[in-house]
């Protein structure tokens, strides 16, 4: 059986004797290629010490960077830290598995271990994934802007994974079936999930989507268990020439994929990116766009700071600040409605003012709790005292099951809204970014 290639993090608060006789217990079950010298002098004088590991030895003032140099040189299947506060403690720690996990390395210690999220599946076509750093961030709604974008040039196919999926991958076809409150109402009383990502793909972006399950998510963002890759395969049958891989919350689909897209919140504390295994995520992604850029969920200074913090991590990062804006699929000029929404309260009214200036409707009530089942019913229940003539609700938590119905049975027209994310910057073209880099990823994989 071959014994996986290590390279080990050492320090000077250990003598070279005891790291040198750990080494050859490691090296029982493992091929130890290498060291990494990562600070400390309490017990090591000089590099004459550090030969005395019996291992070739990288020493630089960033240890970061002597561990990315340790992975480039020698090729290593996972890091061995053999080192020990004080010269590490969580936080540089963390650090470490961000380095490591971004190179697509195992990170393992005395009592943790690290792995990259499994990219055991591969596409035969050029492919994208569009990742987030959490939920409720506006992901889901990047991958229908991703989509239809992508459509103006590619025939692509979406490929999402939920908390709510099916059991076997379920192939939409966008552009073929139309996506209605009935239809949707039908499927949800066959008891599957009618507001799951690939439905609401489908319906914003009106492109073949492929919708699969997950369950559970780890530090790194691999799922417990999902059939996204039986999902992939999937994809192969279907006439298209990219694949657009959505994740799930802060989970990664487990393929191989050729660029990475990451959504963030501008709302999400900012130590979710400097540190734990924030880090991780921007150093592997090629275009980050950052959502809800405006106050009352983040104010400037702490779109500000996001944007530093990414700067600091990837000084190339290309970085989009957005908001939302909503945009109605349906009819709605003239008419009085209602909105169930997953945003924020704090937001309701922006919501309401641009569907009213620039879709000429009136919104008379509103309800931020399309993901709070009972409260959401308590609303509809008031709404009914205020006449409206449509129903306008996202597609997302309950807005098959209980509003579309509500709505249905009442005879009220139900429309469904898609969120456009619109940059802040007018001069920043985030469709000209996504075209970009699937021009780039396309001509990558071409012989």
């Amino acid at each position: 059986m071959t014994k996986p290639r290590t390279v080990v993090l050492t320090d000077g608060e250990h003598y070279p004797a005891v790291t040198h006789d750990a080494i050859l217990e490691l090296g029982v079950d493992r091929e130890i290629v290498a060291a990494v010298f990562i600070g400390g002098t309490e017990k090591i004088g000089s590099d004459a010490d550090l030969a005395k590991l019996g291992v070739p030895v990288i020493k630089k003032p960033d240890y970061l960077q002597a561990i990315c140099e340790a992975i480039d040189a020698y090729r290593p299947e996972e890091i061995v830290d053999l080192s020990d506060e004080p010269v590490v403690g969580y936080r540089e720690r963390f650090a470490i598995a961000s380095t490591v996990l971004a190179r697509g390395v195992v990170y393992e210690g005395a009592d943790f271990r690290f792995a990259p999220p499994r990219q055991a599946a591969r596409v035969s076509r050029p492919s994208i994934s569009v990742v987030g750093t959490g939920k409720r961030i506006g992901k889901t709604a990047v991958g229908g802007f991703v989509a239809r974008t992508l459509a103006r040039e590619f025939r692509p196919v979406v490929v999402t994974m939920g908390r709510g999926g099916p059991a076997e991958p379920e192939l939409i076809p966008g552009a073929e079936i139309e996506i209605t409150p009935d239809y949707l109402l039908s499927v949800a009383r066959q008891g599957r999930h009618a507001s799951s990502d690939h439905f609401e793909d489908a319906l914003t972006s009106r492109v073949t989507t492929i919708g699969c399950r997950r369950c559970g998510g780890g530090m790194s963002g691999q799922t417990f268990t999902s059939n996204v890759e039986k999902g992939a395969r999937l994809s192969e049958t279907v006439d298209a020439d990219i694949v657009v891989f959505e994740g799930s919350g802060s989970t990664i689909p487990s393929v191989h994929t050729d660029g990475r897209i990451l959504v963030v919140g501008a709302n999400q504390p900012q130590e979710y990116l400097a540190s734990y295994l924030g880090p991780y995520r921007v150093l592997t992604s090629d275009l980050i766009i950052l959502t809800m850029c405006e106050s009352p969920i983040a104010d400037q200074t702490k779109v500000t700071e996001m944007v530093e913090t990414i700067a600091k991590l990837k000084r190339e990062a290309r970085v989009i600040r957005t908001v939302f804006r909503p945009r109605p699929l349906g009819e709605i000029s003239g008419k009085r409605i209602v909105l169930t929404l997953t945003t924020p309260p704090s937001m309701a009214r922006t919501v309401a003012e641009h569907l009213e200036a620039n879709y000429g409707c009136k919104v008379a009530g509103i309800s931020c709790h399309l993901s709070n089942r009972p409260l959401l019913r308590g609303d509809l229940a008031s709404f009914e005292n205020l006449a409206p003539e449509v129903v306008v609700t996202e597609l997302k938590a309950a807005a098959v099951d209980v509003v579309t119905a509500w709505g249905i049975e009442r005879g009220y027209k139900v429309v469904y809204m898609d969120n456009e994310p619109v940059p802040v910057d007018p001069s920043e073209h985030l469709d000209e970014e996504v075209l970009s880099l699937a021009r780039r990823v396309s001509s990558n994989r071409k012989p």
